[in-house]
């Protein structure tokens, strides 16, 4: 009779149970069930909740493609129409500082990389935490870098709208419109990346509490995935943006 249970046990909803009812139905049998802590109910192991966590986010990432792809083709579709109004407007910005920003977030891919791999390694809680630090500090930089290019536009009165200097153009309507989709694209892409910056102090604050393991990193590596996202955007923006003008001469 108690054989015939053990073999059934734990029944067909696959629940590990608390280690207190094992131990009241049959001693010694919660080491065969063992039960992590950070193990959702409805999953039956920590793989399970890994694979699951891991296809929600991919899933998650395929619509932030489809988001930032309708902002690619109405890029693609009005620079179609007025390619020299493209030039010109792209002329105008810094390539020195796109360049920089691009090496900047590249290097954070590296570092994020790097966190992942601590958490997955069981390194110490101040390995784990160091690198979502460097991680954080970067993508701070690259918000830095934007924020002088944002100032250096409204100094210039070339941020679309009634204060925007047509007088300086040669093709003003195009221009207007080539700042009016970087705007939006980069300021769309830095509100995804100060969302990072909050993840990663999550990140921070639970690796400092030795929350992440080999057993256990599932957070670390969602959010890796997120932020290689984030860098990838970025990655396209910066050569439809910065290098499009490079050949441009006025008059």
């Amino acid at each position: 009779m108690l054989k015939g249970h053990q073999e059934h046990f734990p029944g067909p909803i696959h629940q590990p149970p608390l280690a207190s009812n094992v131990d009241a139905i049959q001693p010694g049998v919660h080491a065969e069930y063992p039960h992590h802590p950070k193990l959702q109910h409805h999953f039956d192991d920590m793989g399970q909740q890994a694979e699951a966590s891991t296809l929600g986010m991919w899933v998650f990432l395929v619509t932030e493609i489809m988001f930032f792809g309708g902002l690619f083709m109405a890029y693609l579709l009005y620079r179609s129409q007025a390619p020299a109004a493209f030039q010109e407007a792209s002329a105008h910005l810094s390539i020195g500082w796109g360049g920089f920003n691009t090496a900047v977030l590249i290097f954070s891919s590296l570092t994020m990389a790097l966190a992942v791999r601590a958490a997955q390694t069981s390194e110490p809680a101040k390995t784990q935490v160091t690198w979502i630090v460097l991680t954080m500090f970067l993508g701070v930089v690259f918000l830095g870098v934007k924020a002088i290019e944002y100032t250096e536009k409204f100094r210039d009165h070339i941020v679309p709208g009634p204060f925007f200097d047509s007088a300086r153009w040669e093709h003003p309507a195009g221009v207007e419109m080539f700042y009016s989709l970087y705007f939006c694209m980069t300021g769309l892409h830095a509100l995804h990346m100060i969302i990072g910056l909050g993840i990663m102090t999550w990140l921070a604050v639970k690796a400092s509490q030795q929350t992440f393991n080999d057993e256990y990193y599932t957070p670390v590596e969602v959010a890796g995935l997120y932020w290689h996202f984030v860098d990838i955007v970025w990655i396209f923006l910066f050569p439809l943006l910065y290098l499009i003008g490079r050949h441009y001469h006025h008059g």
